[in-house]
Protein backbone atom coordinates (compact mmCIF):
# COMPACT_ATOMS: atom_id res chain seq x y z
CA UNK A 1 0.00 0.00 0.00
CA UNK A 2 1.50 3.36 -1.02
CA UNK A 3 1.65 6.47 1.15
CA UNK A 4 -1.45 8.06 -0.35
CA UNK A 5 -3.57 4.97 0.31
CA UNK A 6 -2.32 4.73 3.91
CA UNK A 7 -2.97 8.44 4.43
CA UNK A 8 -6.51 8.03 3.12
CA UNK A 9 -7.22 5.41 5.78
CA UNK A 10 -5.68 7.45 8.58
CA UNK A 11 -7.46 10.62 7.53
CA UNK A 12 -10.74 8.73 7.65
CA UNK A 13 -9.99 8.08 11.32
CA UNK A 14 -8.72 11.55 12.16
CA UNK A 15 -11.06 14.45 12.71
CA UNK A 16 -7.80 16.28 13.38
CA UNK A 17 -4.24 15.29 12.44
CA UNK A 18 -1.21 16.92 14.06
CA UNK A 19 0.48 17.44 11.75
CA UNK A 20 -0.46 16.29 8.22
CA UNK A 21 2.98 17.11 6.83
CA UNK A 22 4.77 15.18 9.58
CA UNK A 23 2.51 12.19 9.05
CA UNK A 24 3.16 12.07 5.30
CA UNK A 25 6.92 12.36 5.78
CA UNK A 26 6.84 9.62 8.41
CA UNK A 27 4.84 7.21 6.24
CA UNK A 28 7.18 7.82 3.32
CA UNK A 29 10.03 6.36 5.37
CA UNK A 30 8.27 3.82 7.62
CA UNK A 31 6.33 0.73 6.57
CA UNK A 32 5.00 0.22 10.09
CA UNK A 33 4.42 2.24 13.22
CA UNK A 34 3.20 2.02 16.80
CA UNK A 35 -0.19 3.59 17.52
CA UNK A 36 -1.33 4.11 21.08
CA UNK A 37 -4.70 4.41 22.77
CA UNK A 38 -5.64 4.05 26.40
CA UNK A 39 -8.98 3.34 28.01
CA UNK A 40 -10.27 3.60 31.54
CA UNK A 41 -12.17 0.46 32.54
CA UNK A 42 -15.26 2.04 34.04
CA UNK A 43 -18.39 0.01 33.54
CA UNK A 44 -20.38 -1.24 30.58
CA UNK A 45 -18.87 0.12 27.32
CA UNK A 46 -21.08 1.97 24.86
CA UNK A 47 -21.07 1.66 21.10
CA UNK A 48 -18.39 4.32 20.56
CA UNK A 49 -16.01 2.41 22.83
CA UNK A 50 -16.96 -0.89 21.23
CA UNK A 51 -17.94 -0.92 17.55
CA UNK A 52 -16.63 2.52 16.60
CA UNK A 53 -13.31 1.88 18.37
CA UNK A 54 -12.94 -1.37 16.41
CA UNK A 55 -13.67 0.41 13.11
CA UNK A 56 -10.93 2.97 13.74
CA UNK A 57 -8.40 0.44 15.04
CA UNK A 58 -8.83 -1.68 11.92
CA UNK A 59 -8.18 1.27 9.62
CA UNK A 60 -5.01 2.12 11.53
CA UNK A 61 -3.70 -1.46 11.46
CA UNK A 62 -4.52 -1.75 7.75
CA UNK A 63 -2.34 1.34 7.22
CA UNK A 64 0.58 -0.42 8.91
CA UNK A 65 -0.06 0.29 12.56
CA UNK A 66 0.63 -1.97 15.49
CA UNK A 67 -1.76 -0.89 18.21
CA UNK A 68 -0.71 -0.74 21.85
CA UNK A 69 -3.95 -0.49 23.78
CA UNK A 70 -3.30 0.59 27.35
CA UNK A 71 -5.70 -0.84 29.90
CA UNK A 72 -5.50 2.25 32.12
CA UNK A 73 -6.51 0.62 35.38
CA UNK A 74 -4.34 2.85 37.57
CA UNK A 75 -5.60 5.91 35.72
CA UNK A 76 -9.20 4.86 36.40
CA UNK A 77 -8.21 4.34 40.04
CA UNK A 78 -6.70 7.85 40.18
CA UNK A 79 -9.92 9.19 38.60
CA UNK A 80 -12.04 7.43 41.24
CA UNK A 81 -13.82 5.19 38.74
CA UNK A 82 -15.76 2.20 40.09
CA UNK A 83 -15.72 3.87 43.50
CA UNK A 84 -11.93 3.72 43.55
CA UNK A 85 -11.95 -0.10 43.76
CA UNK A 86 -8.90 -1.26 41.77
CA UNK A 87 -10.01 -4.91 41.65
CA UNK A 88 -13.36 -3.95 40.15
CA UNK A 89 -11.56 -1.75 37.64
CA UNK A 90 -9.37 -4.69 36.57
CA UNK A 91 -12.42 -6.91 36.15
CA UNK A 92 -14.05 -4.28 33.92
CA UNK A 93 -10.81 -4.14 31.89
CA UNK A 94 -10.98 -7.88 31.21
CA UNK A 95 -14.66 -7.51 30.35
CA UNK A 96 -13.98 -4.79 27.78
CA UNK A 97 -11.34 -6.96 26.08
CA UNK A 98 -14.02 -9.66 25.77
CA UNK A 99 -16.32 -7.11 24.12
CA UNK A 100 -13.71 -6.34 21.47
CA UNK A 101 -13.28 -10.03 20.70
CA UNK A 102 -16.78 -10.02 19.22
CA UNK A 103 -16.71 -6.67 17.40
CA UNK A 104 -14.40 -7.67 14.59
CA UNK A 105 -11.40 -5.76 15.90
CA UNK A 106 -8.08 -6.80 14.30
CA UNK A 107 -6.70 -8.32 17.50
CA UNK A 108 -3.76 -9.88 15.65
CA UNK A 109 -2.29 -6.40 15.51
CA UNK A 110 -3.40 -5.18 18.92
CA UNK A 111 -1.39 -5.61 22.11
CA UNK A 112 -3.13 -4.96 25.42
CA UNK A 113 -0.80 -3.42 27.99
CA UNK A 114 -1.95 -3.08 31.59
CA UNK A 115 -0.92 0.11 33.38
CA UNK A 116 -0.62 -1.83 36.64
CA UNK A 117 2.07 -3.99 35.02
CA UNK A 118 3.78 -1.24 33.06
CA UNK A 119 4.23 1.01 36.05
CA UNK A 120 6.20 -1.62 37.95
CA UNK A 121 9.14 -0.33 35.92
CA UNK A 122 10.97 2.41 37.90
CA UNK A 123 11.77 4.11 34.58
CA UNK A 124 8.07 4.76 34.09
CA UNK A 125 7.81 6.74 37.32
CA UNK A 126 11.02 8.52 36.47
CA UNK A 127 9.31 9.64 33.26
CA UNK A 128 6.23 10.81 35.20
CA UNK A 129 8.53 12.85 37.44
CA UNK A 130 10.33 14.42 34.47
CA UNK A 131 7.02 15.45 32.91
CA UNK A 132 5.78 16.99 36.16
CA UNK A 133 9.06 18.91 36.59
CA UNK A 134 8.73 20.33 33.09
CA UNK A 135 5.05 21.31 33.41
CA UNK A 136 3.23 24.00 35.34
CA UNK A 137 0.24 23.17 37.52
CA UNK A 138 -2.00 25.36 35.37
CA UNK A 139 -0.90 23.47 32.25
CA UNK A 140 -1.73 20.15 33.88
CA UNK A 141 -5.13 21.35 35.15
CA UNK A 142 -6.01 22.46 31.60
CA UNK A 143 -5.77 18.79 30.63
CA UNK A 144 -8.65 17.87 32.96
CA UNK A 145 -11.00 17.21 30.01
CA UNK A 146 -9.14 13.93 29.41
CA UNK A 147 -10.70 12.64 32.64
CA UNK A 148 -14.21 13.80 31.81
CA UNK A 149 -13.76 16.86 34.04
CA UNK A 150 -13.57 20.59 33.49
CA UNK A 151 -11.14 23.15 34.84
CA UNK A 152 -13.94 24.34 37.15
CA UNK A 153 -14.14 20.97 38.92
CA UNK A 154 -12.43 20.52 42.28
CA UNK A 155 -9.76 17.97 41.40
CA UNK A 156 -8.31 15.40 43.75
CA UNK A 157 -4.52 15.27 43.98
CA UNK A 158 -4.58 11.94 42.11
CA UNK A 159 -6.36 13.65 39.21
CA UNK A 160 -3.55 16.21 38.96
CA UNK A 161 -1.11 13.29 38.66
CA UNK A 162 -3.21 11.68 35.92
CA UNK A 163 -2.12 13.85 32.92
CA UNK A 164 1.53 13.34 33.85
CA UNK A 165 0.95 9.58 33.84
CA UNK A 166 -0.87 9.66 30.50
CA UNK A 167 1.88 11.68 28.86
CA UNK A 168 4.44 9.23 30.30
CA UNK A 169 2.45 6.35 28.77
CA UNK A 170 3.07 7.76 25.29
CA UNK A 171 6.84 7.79 25.73
CA UNK A 172 7.08 4.54 27.68
CA UNK A 173 5.17 2.70 24.96
CA UNK A 174 7.35 4.31 22.26
CA UNK A 175 4.24 5.48 20.41
CA UNK A 176 4.72 7.09 17.03
CA UNK A 177 1.06 8.10 16.80
CA UNK A 178 -1.42 8.94 19.55
CA UNK A 179 -4.76 7.67 18.24
CA UNK A 180 -7.33 8.73 20.80
CA UNK A 181 -10.51 10.79 20.81
CA UNK A 182 -10.71 14.55 20.41
CA UNK A 183 -11.35 14.77 24.15
CA UNK A 184 -7.77 13.56 24.74
CA UNK A 185 -6.19 16.17 22.51
CA UNK A 186 -4.79 18.40 25.26
CA UNK A 187 -2.58 15.78 26.87
CA UNK A 188 -1.33 14.60 23.47
CA UNK A 189 -0.32 18.17 22.66
CA UNK A 190 1.38 18.36 26.06
CA UNK A 191 3.41 15.28 25.11
CA UNK A 192 4.42 16.91 21.80
CA UNK A 193 5.49 20.08 23.57
CA UNK A 194 7.55 18.30 26.19
CA UNK A 195 9.07 15.56 24.00
CA UNK A 196 12.21 17.50 22.91
CA UNK A 197 13.06 18.25 26.56
CA UNK A 198 12.95 14.52 27.32
CA UNK A 199 14.91 13.44 24.25
CA UNK A 200 11.98 11.92 22.35
CA UNK A 201 10.62 12.69 18.87
CA UNK A 202 7.30 14.50 18.88
CA UNK A 203 4.47 11.96 18.67
CA UNK A 204 1.97 12.62 15.91
CA UNK A 205 -1.71 12.88 16.81
CA UNK A 206 -4.69 11.39 15.00
CA UNK A 207 -7.77 12.36 17.01
CA UNK A 208 -11.00 10.62 16.13
CA UNK A 209 -14.49 12.12 16.31
CA UNK A 210 -16.39 11.83 19.58
CA UNK A 211 -19.80 10.32 18.91
CA UNK A 212 -22.43 12.51 20.53
CA UNK A 213 -25.01 11.26 22.99
CA UNK A 214 -28.59 10.60 21.91
CA UNK A 215 -30.08 13.48 23.89
CA UNK A 216 -30.63 17.09 22.87
CA UNK A 217 -27.42 19.14 22.85
CA UNK A 218 -27.14 21.74 25.62
CA UNK A 219 -28.29 25.28 24.91
CA UNK A 220 -27.16 28.56 26.40
CA UNK A 221 -23.82 30.24 26.92
CA UNK A 222 -21.33 27.56 27.93
CA UNK A 223 -17.73 26.95 26.95
CA UNK A 224 -16.82 24.69 24.05
CA UNK A 225 -15.21 22.26 26.51
CA UNK A 226 -18.30 22.12 28.72
CA UNK A 227 -20.50 21.59 25.66
CA UNK A 228 -18.28 18.78 24.38
CA UNK A 229 -18.45 17.02 27.74
CA UNK A 230 -22.22 17.51 27.96
CA UNK A 231 -22.76 16.07 24.46
CA UNK A 232 -20.66 12.97 25.09
CA UNK A 233 -22.24 9.64 25.76
CA UNK A 234 -22.36 8.98 29.48
CA UNK A 235 -22.60 5.80 31.52
CA UNK A 236 -24.37 7.82 34.21
CA UNK A 237 -27.12 8.59 31.65
CA UNK A 238 -27.95 5.13 30.23
CA UNK A 239 -30.39 6.45 27.61
CA UNK A 240 -27.72 8.72 26.13
CA UNK A 241 -25.99 5.78 24.42
CA UNK A 242 -26.36 2.30 23.01
CA UNK A 243 -24.37 -0.11 25.15
CA UNK A 244 -22.62 -3.16 23.81
CA UNK A 245 -24.95 -5.65 25.50
CA UNK A 246 -28.22 -3.76 24.99
CA UNK A 247 -31.18 -5.83 23.85
CA UNK A 248 -32.96 -5.20 20.56
CA UNK A 249 -35.78 -3.64 22.58
CA UNK A 250 -33.34 -1.32 24.39
CA UNK A 251 -31.84 -0.18 21.09
CA UNK A 252 -35.21 0.55 19.52
CA UNK A 253 -36.46 2.38 22.61
CA UNK A 254 -33.37 4.59 22.92
CA UNK A 255 -33.24 5.49 19.24
CA UNK A 256 -36.98 6.10 19.13
CA UNK A 257 -36.63 8.83 21.78
CA UNK A 258 -33.33 10.20 20.42
CA UNK A 259 -32.99 13.85 19.44
CA UNK A 260 -33.57 14.00 15.67
CA UNK A 261 -35.42 17.13 14.47
CA UNK A 262 -36.87 16.99 11.00
CA UNK A 263 -34.50 18.34 8.30
CA UNK A 264 -31.76 19.14 10.87
CA UNK A 265 -28.42 17.56 9.99
CA UNK A 266 -26.12 19.40 12.41
CA UNK A 267 -25.81 17.98 15.93
CA UNK A 268 -28.16 15.14 15.01
CA UNK A 269 -27.09 12.00 16.91
CA UNK A 270 -29.08 9.57 14.75
CA UNK A 271 -27.33 10.81 11.61
CA UNK A 272 -24.02 10.54 13.48
CA UNK A 273 -24.72 6.86 14.17
CA UNK A 274 -25.34 6.41 10.45
CA UNK A 275 -22.21 8.26 9.37
CA UNK A 276 -19.68 6.86 11.82
CA UNK A 277 -21.05 3.36 12.37
CA UNK A 278 -23.72 2.10 9.96
CA UNK A 279 -22.04 3.15 6.69
CA UNK A 280 -18.68 1.93 8.02
CA UNK A 281 -20.01 -1.62 8.38
CA UNK A 282 -22.79 -1.85 5.77
CA UNK A 283 -22.70 -1.00 2.03
CA UNK A 284 -26.07 0.75 2.15
CA UNK A 285 -28.89 1.81 4.45
CA UNK A 286 -32.40 0.74 3.52
CA UNK A 287 -35.55 2.31 4.93
CA UNK A 288 -38.73 0.28 4.76
CA UNK A 289 -42.03 2.13 4.87
CA UNK A 290 -45.58 1.66 3.51
CA UNK A 291 -46.36 2.72 -0.04
CA UNK A 292 -48.70 5.42 1.24
CA UNK A 293 -45.68 7.09 2.87
CA UNK A 294 -43.52 6.86 -0.24
CA UNK A 295 -42.37 3.25 -0.16
CA UNK A 296 -38.92 1.86 0.51
CA UNK A 297 -35.72 3.87 0.16
CA UNK A 298 -32.10 2.84 -0.29
CA UNK A 299 -29.03 5.00 0.27
CA UNK A 300 -25.64 3.86 -0.95
CA UNK A 301 -23.69 6.58 0.85
CA UNK A 302 -24.02 8.72 3.94
CA UNK A 303 -23.93 11.92 1.89
CA UNK A 304 -26.98 10.78 -0.08
CA UNK A 305 -28.84 10.02 3.14
CA UNK A 306 -27.96 13.37 4.69
CA UNK A 307 -29.06 15.28 1.60
CA UNK A 308 -32.41 13.47 1.50
CA UNK A 309 -33.00 14.02 5.21
CA UNK A 310 -32.21 17.73 4.93
CA UNK A 311 -34.78 18.03 2.12
CA UNK A 312 -37.42 16.34 4.26
CA UNK A 313 -37.56 13.24 2.07
CA UNK A 314 -36.82 11.02 5.07
CA UNK A 315 -38.94 11.29 8.20
CA UNK A 316 -37.08 11.14 11.54
CA UNK A 317 -39.11 8.16 12.75
CA UNK A 318 -38.31 6.18 9.61
CA UNK A 319 -34.62 7.00 10.02
CA UNK A 320 -34.67 6.01 13.68
CA UNK A 321 -36.35 2.67 12.95
CA UNK A 322 -33.88 1.80 10.18
CA UNK A 323 -30.87 2.85 12.26
CA UNK A 324 -32.05 0.72 15.18
CA UNK A 325 -32.20 -2.34 12.93
CA UNK A 326 -28.65 -1.88 11.65
CA UNK A 327 -27.23 -1.14 15.10
CA UNK A 328 -28.92 -4.25 16.48
CA UNK A 329 -27.21 -6.36 13.79
CA UNK A 330 -23.85 -5.07 15.05
CA UNK A 331 -24.63 -5.58 18.73
CA UNK A 332 -26.16 -9.05 18.31
CA UNK A 333 -22.80 -10.93 18.03
CA UNK A 334 -21.65 -9.28 21.27
CA UNK A 335 -24.80 -10.32 23.10
CA UNK A 336 -24.37 -13.84 21.76
CA UNK A 337 -20.72 -13.97 22.91
CA UNK A 338 -21.71 -13.05 26.46
CA UNK A 339 -24.57 -15.54 26.45
CA UNK A 340 -22.58 -18.54 25.17
CA UNK A 341 -18.97 -18.05 26.34
CA UNK A 342 -18.68 -19.09 30.03
CA UNK A 343 -15.76 -16.77 30.83
CA UNK A 344 -17.36 -13.79 29.13
CA UNK A 345 -20.71 -14.50 30.77
CA UNK A 346 -19.16 -14.61 34.24
CA UNK A 347 -17.38 -11.31 33.66
CA UNK A 348 -20.57 -9.71 32.39
CA UNK A 349 -22.59 -10.80 35.40
CA UNK A 350 -19.91 -9.47 37.74
CA UNK A 351 -19.67 -6.11 35.99
CA UNK A 352 -23.47 -5.79 35.97
CA UNK A 353 -23.45 -6.11 39.75
CA UNK A 354 -21.18 -3.08 40.20
CA UNK A 355 -22.37 0.39 40.98
CA UNK A 356 -21.26 2.39 37.93
CA UNK A 357 -19.76 5.75 38.84
CA UNK A 358 -18.84 8.73 36.72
Amino acid sequence: MDTDARLTLLNQVGEEVVTPDELRMFLDTHDSFIAYDGFEPSGNPHIAQGVMRAINVNKVTKAGGRFKMLVADWHAWANNKMGGDLEKIKTVGRYLIEVWKSTGMDLDNVEFVWASEMNKDPEYWKMVMKISINSTLNRIVRCSQIMGRTEKDALQASQVLYPCMQAADIFHLRADICQLGMDQRKVNVLAREIAPKLGFPKPMIISHHMLMGLGQPPAGEISAEEKALAMKMSKSKPDSAIFMTDTAEDIKRKLNKAFCPQKQVLENPVLEYCKYIVFERFPALEIHRPAKWGGDLRFDSYNALEAAFEKGEVHPQDLKAATADYIDKLIAPVREHFEKDPTAKKLYEEVKSYQVTR
